[in-house]
Protein backbone atom coordinates (compact mmCIF):
# COMPACT_ATOMS: atom_id res chain seq x y z
CA UNK A 1 0.00 0.00 0.00
CA UNK A 2 1.00 3.61 -0.43
CA UNK A 3 0.03 6.33 2.02
CA UNK A 4 -2.39 9.09 1.04
CA UNK A 5 -4.47 10.93 0.02
CA UNK A 6 -5.72 11.78 3.54
CA UNK A 7 -2.98 10.27 5.70
CA UNK A 8 -2.44 13.71 7.27
CA UNK A 9 -5.87 13.29 8.94
CA UNK A 10 -4.31 10.65 11.20
CA UNK A 11 -1.76 10.78 14.00
CA UNK A 12 1.75 9.42 13.45
CA UNK A 13 0.82 6.68 15.92
CA UNK A 14 -2.16 5.70 13.75
CA UNK A 15 0.06 5.37 10.68
CA UNK A 16 2.52 3.22 12.68
CA UNK A 17 -0.38 1.12 13.98
CA UNK A 18 -1.66 0.54 10.46
CA UNK A 19 1.75 -0.60 9.21
CA UNK A 20 2.89 -2.64 12.23
CA UNK A 21 -0.19 -4.47 13.54
CA UNK A 22 -2.04 -7.45 12.18
CA UNK A 23 -5.72 -7.03 11.37
CA UNK A 24 -8.23 -9.77 10.62
CA UNK A 25 -10.84 -9.88 7.88
CA UNK A 26 -14.27 -9.21 9.39
CA UNK A 27 -17.31 -11.35 8.61
CA UNK A 28 -19.00 -8.08 7.57
CA UNK A 29 -16.77 -7.94 4.44
CA UNK A 30 -18.35 -8.15 0.99
CA UNK A 31 -17.81 -7.01 -2.63
CA UNK A 32 -18.00 -3.41 -1.46
CA UNK A 33 -15.18 -3.60 1.03
CA UNK A 34 -12.84 -5.76 3.07
CA UNK A 35 -13.70 -4.71 6.61
CA UNK A 36 -11.12 -5.29 9.30
CA UNK A 37 -11.01 -6.16 12.98
CA UNK A 38 -8.08 -4.86 14.96
CA UNK A 39 -6.70 -1.68 16.48
CA UNK A 40 -8.60 1.52 15.72
CA UNK A 41 -6.72 4.34 13.99
CA UNK A 42 -6.73 7.68 15.80
CA UNK A 43 -7.46 10.82 13.83
CA UNK A 44 -5.34 13.96 14.11
CA UNK A 45 -8.28 16.19 13.19
CA UNK A 46 -12.05 16.02 13.63
CA UNK A 47 -14.77 16.36 11.03
CA UNK A 48 -15.44 14.80 7.68
CA UNK A 49 -14.35 15.43 4.10
CA UNK A 50 -16.64 16.08 1.16
CA UNK A 51 -17.76 12.77 -0.33
CA UNK A 52 -15.70 11.91 -3.42
CA UNK A 53 -15.05 9.07 -5.81
CA UNK A 54 -12.11 6.88 -4.88
CA UNK A 55 -9.96 4.30 -6.61
CA UNK A 56 -10.24 0.56 -6.16
CA UNK A 57 -8.06 -0.43 -3.19
CA UNK A 58 -8.51 2.82 -1.24
CA UNK A 59 -8.30 2.25 2.53
CA UNK A 60 -11.08 4.31 4.08
CA UNK A 61 -11.29 4.80 7.83
CA UNK A 62 -14.85 5.31 9.13
CA UNK A 63 -15.59 6.78 12.59
CA UNK A 64 -14.94 3.46 14.37
CA UNK A 65 -11.28 3.73 13.27
CA UNK A 66 -11.18 0.27 11.63
CA UNK A 67 -9.75 0.31 8.07
CA UNK A 68 -11.96 -0.74 5.14
CA UNK A 69 -10.37 -1.63 1.78
CA UNK A 70 -12.58 -0.62 -1.15
CA UNK A 71 -13.24 -3.57 -3.47
CA UNK A 72 -15.10 -4.12 -6.77
CA UNK A 73 -18.47 -2.55 -5.88
CA UNK A 74 -17.20 0.29 -3.69
CA UNK A 75 -19.12 3.57 -3.35
CA UNK A 76 -17.79 7.09 -2.86
CA UNK A 77 -15.92 7.79 0.38
CA UNK A 78 -18.96 9.05 2.25
CA UNK A 79 -16.80 11.78 3.78
CA UNK A 80 -14.39 9.49 5.61
CA UNK A 81 -10.65 10.01 5.13
CA UNK A 82 -8.59 7.58 3.04
CA UNK A 83 -5.29 6.82 4.78
CA UNK A 84 -3.73 4.73 2.00
CA UNK A 85 -4.29 2.71 -1.17
CA UNK A 86 -3.61 -1.01 -1.65
CA UNK A 87 -1.55 -1.81 -4.75
CA UNK A 88 -3.52 -3.31 -7.64
CA UNK A 89 -1.34 -6.44 -7.58
CA UNK A 90 -2.41 -7.15 -3.97
CA UNK A 91 -6.16 -6.66 -4.49
CA UNK A 92 -7.08 -10.15 -5.80
CA UNK A 93 -5.78 -11.73 -2.58
CA UNK A 94 -7.62 -9.16 -0.47
CA UNK A 95 -10.87 -9.74 -2.37
CA UNK A 96 -10.65 -13.50 -1.80
CA UNK A 97 -9.67 -13.38 1.88
CA UNK A 98 -12.10 -15.27 4.11
CA UNK A 99 -13.31 -13.94 7.48
CA UNK A 100 -10.63 -14.40 10.13
CA UNK A 101 -7.74 -14.22 7.66
CA UNK A 102 -4.87 -12.13 9.04
CA UNK A 103 -4.10 -8.96 7.05
CA UNK A 104 -0.98 -6.77 7.20
CA UNK A 105 -0.66 -3.35 5.59
CA UNK A 106 2.91 -2.83 4.40
CA UNK A 107 3.93 0.61 3.16
CA UNK A 108 5.79 0.80 -0.14
CA UNK A 109 7.25 3.84 -1.86
CA UNK A 110 5.34 5.50 -4.67
CA UNK A 111 6.92 5.16 -8.08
Amino acid sequence: MTLGPSDDWFTATAVRTLTTHTYRVSSASNRIGLRTEGPALERARPGELPSEGMVLGAIQVPPDGRPVVFLADHPTTGGYPVIAVVRATDLPGAAQAAPGTPVRFVAVRRR
